[in-house]
């Protein structure tokens, strides 16, 4: 994008309210830097950044980018051999704990935010450097005692030679206050001094250092404390010295860190600026645009993104999917040029990773160049005319202009004769849309109002004007030509009938029928407008309605789950009860067994002992435990199961149509058609059986444990484990998915009631894991 385009879109104070919004001198000097980017994948990932961001803000989290600072001249300073002063150590230490405590402000949240989290886990902690830092050098800027032993010692022996002084110049003070003009001690150069009386200098003796005012009072270094002064300020230099080597280790050691002190600037940089753009959107109460390649643009409710909320008309816009070209007609001040701003503005902003000002669900294209030609640019150097500046703009724009690129013409033909202009109008816009591009021009020109009926691919627009009020409603109106009004406004202006009247007759026929269609027009126009905001009302009445029964839904299936906890348990001790009631029959029947076929009383009786014992338990979701008869004629051999005592067998012989002899155990039981199952044949099943395929073989285990991974992942993962389940002749799988927020339970029982290979399935029973796992019977 040229700078030019940007300037005349007043994209600049985009990015001045942009700068306001970031937190540090970096993202102030990132967001001063902001361009449009013309390829998809930079668009989209920008977009994406910012929508991350902004799904922060609304939780009203803000990322704390406090106490960073813009260390990269310390950082080399460092490299070249300069020395840290005191401050920059600080700020970077200070940096190095910000840069921290973003990264694990992004990374402790549980939502997706991959790339702001990818940004994230590039900072460095540098918690070595940081520390080695705060150890010699505290809140304050000082250097600390503990900083080295030497530097304690050395202040040690200053606090001495402190002390010493002031107890010599105490007993001065003590016994010649007379010749002192005020009982203190002053520092004057370095140096301890008392403040002596002129006419008692020869008195005190010794070095003076400064004098007041006046020249009444001096201020002295007695004679017998200029050696311990001396001392002193030896130690003073020592001090010094100590404190530069501190100095220079911590800029070695920064030095030594250079690169991901460099990184951590840079990753801190670019997440300000991305959460500037996050609170810009916020504030200009903007939505993410979805980015095509296709020069479509379609916007509901789209808003000047400079002009004040409670001030700004909203406003539809849609081109580039059944036309490619727009002509908005109509006076004066009624909007034209602020619309056609107001689309430049918002394609520039959303090409440059910002959101824009307009309803959910609005679209942009990514353009390769934006063209315009607006306002009076004329050149007083070049002493052109209005006309001509155009002219030539417009010229430099033809050249240029494909199907990449989107072009907007302000009164397009002006400042020269109508009739011409009008040609010269017609004749540029059939030229722009014979290269593909998309194109949005206003026009005064009447002739311009019947070009779209001619061209399937122009649609004509005209601003709304409010005859009764004589004031422009700035509102859109697309599929419309504009109305000169002129009859209208000049009679409500208090203009004479009469006069009104010579003027109409002096219009042409063909003229009439175009204003009585335009009006036609708008009365349909604003009709549909209001039955639009009706049916938008109806929406959000709507989306209410299911946000309720979706909280009312959530709250039935907590409940259902706490009910199915506690039928749980009442199940366990009754399976509990049946277990030990079967197995005391079961013993009996080992008693009695002293022959092969039982007797039919005794085989009645214990039957009905067993039937007794079973417990009878209610299945979840009001299931049945009824099982339809299997009446298909059995053969010697075949595998069933008894249903009366839930045993397998094999049948032995067929006494008739009704009535069977079967093996069970080691018993042989005559029994009734009705109560025998076949059992289908399995394939030999190992307790890690294999799976081939594409001739590798691999174990898979008969449960797949998804807990603690995110939606989509555990959802490929299952569908890869079925495939494999069923290769590996699986009749039955466990999918342990916990409890939870019942979302990954809902995911998996959804996928089952999809896939075309899973018959049925069911929670786990109590030894299974409960309503924390999934039954899928394969088929």
């Amino acid at each position: 994008m040229n700078d030019r385009i940007l300037r005349v879109m007043e994209f600049d104070k985009v990015i001045e309210q942009l700068k306001k919004q970031a937190e540090t001198s970096l993202g102030k000097e990132r967001a001063a830097k902001l361009k449009p980017a013309i390829d998809m994948i930079e668009v989209e990932a920008r977009q994406n950044e910012t929508d991350e961001a902004m799904g922060i803000l609304r939780l009203n989290k803000s990322v704390p980018l406090g106490g960073i600072f813009d260390i990269r001249a310390s950082i080399k300073r460092s490299i070249i051999g300069g020395l840290l002063n005191i401050q920059e150590s600080l700020d970077i230490a200070s940096t190095i704990y910000g840069g921290r405590r973003v990264k694990d402000f992004l990374l402790g949240f549980d939502f997706d935010i991959p790339l702001l989290n990818s940004l994230a886990e590039r900072i460095v902690p540098l918690k070595n450097v940081e520390q080695f830092i705060k150890n010699c050098i505290d809140d304050h800027g000082q250097v600390m005692d503990s900083a080295t032993p030497t530097l304690r010692g050395i202040r040690a022996t200053i606090r001495t030679y402190e002390n010493r002084i002031r107890t010599k110049l105490d007993d001065y003070i003590r016994t010649k206050s007379n010749m002192l003009s005020d009982a203190i001690i002053t520092i004057r150069n370095d140096r301890y001094v008392i403040p002596v009386k002129h006419e008692y200098r020869g008195s005190i003796g010794g070095i003076v250092h400064d004098q007041s005012a006046s020249g009444q009072t001096l201020f002295m270094e007695p004679r017998p404390i200029v050696d311990m002064n001396n001392q002193l300020q030896e130690a003073f230099l020592k001090e010094k010295q100590e404190i530069e080597r501190i100095l220079r280790k911590i800029t070695e050691l920064i030095a030594e860190n250079e690169l991901e002190l460099h990184e951590n600037v840079t990753v801190l940089e670019e997440i300000d600026f991305i959460f500037a753009r996050g609170k810009l959107a916020q504030k200009m109460k903007a939505a993410k645009p979805k980015m095509n390649n296709n020069g479509y643009i379609k916007m509901q409710q789209a808003r000047h993104p400079l002009i004040p909320f409670d001030e700004v008309v909203a406003n539809d816009i849609e081109i580039g999917k059944d036309y490619q070209a727009i002509v908005i007609t109509g006076p004066n001040t009624g909007g034209k040029t602020v619309t056609l701003k107001m689309i430049g503005l918002c394609t520039l902003m959303a090409q440059s990773g910002l959101q824009v000002p307009a309803l959910d669900g609005c679209e942009l294209a990514v353009f390769k160049e934006v063209f315009a030609d607006i306002g009076d640019e004329q050149s007083i150097e070049q002493n052109l005319s209005t006309f001509s500046s155009h002219m030539t703009n417009i010229v430099q724009i033809l050249e240029k202009v494909d199907d990449q690129t989107l072009v907007l013409f302000d009164e397009l033909g002006a400042g020269t004769d109508p009739q011409e202009g009008a040609a010269l109008a017609i004749a540029i816009l059939d030229e722009v849309i014979s290269r593909h591009a998309r194109v949005i021009a206003t026009t005064h020109y009447p002739e311009l109002k019947a070009y779209s009926y001619n061209r399937e691919q122009v649609i004509n627009a005209s601003m709304e004007f409010d005859v009764q009020s004589l004031q422009p409603t700035y509102r859109l109106l697309l599929g419309i030509p504009g109305r000169s009004n002129a009859f209208e406004i000049s009679r409500r202006l208090g203009l004479g009938k009469h006069i009104i009247d010579v003027a109409k007759s002096h219009v042409g026929v063909d003229s009439k029928n175009v204003e009585n269609m335009i009006a036609a027009l708008e009365k349909s126009q604003i009709q549909a407008g209001k039955d639009y905001e009706e049916a938008h009302q109806i929406l959000l009445e709507s989306e209410q309605l299911r946000d309720q029964l979706h909280r009312e839904y959530d709250l039935f299936i907590s409940k259902r789950e706490e009910l199915y906890k506690k039928a749980e348990l009442k199940a366990e001790k009754a399976v509990q009860k049946a277990k030990e009631d079967a197995a005391s029959i079961v013993e009996n029947l080992r008693n009695m067994e002293k022959q092969a076929i039982l007797k039919e009383h005794e085989w009645i009786d214990a039957k009905k002992g067993l039937e007794e014992a079973l417990p009878q338990i209610a299945s979840k979701k009001g299931a049945t435990n009824d099982k339809k008869p299997d009446l298909k004629e059995l053969k010697p051999g075949d595998d069933i199961i008894l249903l009366t005592v839930n045993q397998q067998g094999t049948v032995v012989e067929k006494i008739n149509d009704k009535e069977y002899l079967i093996q069970v155990g080691v018993m042989r039981v005559k029994t009734k058609r009705k109560d025998l199952q076949i059992v289908k044949k399995q394939k030999q099943q190992y307790e890690n059986p294999l799976a081939t395929v594409k001739g590798t073989s691999y174990h898979v285990k008969p449960e797949l444990d998804l807990r603690g991974e995110r939606y989509e992942d555990a959802l490929v993962q299952l569908e890869k484990y079925i495939d494999d389940a069923l290769l590996a002749g699986y009749q039955s799988v466990n999918i342990i998915h916990g409890k939870g927020t019942g979302a990954l339970r809902k995911g998996v029982q959804d996928f089952a009631k999809k896939h075309p290979h899973i018959g049925a399935q069911r929670f786990g029973n109590m030894n299974e894991g409960g309503s924390g796992v999934t039954v899928l019977e394969l088929k």
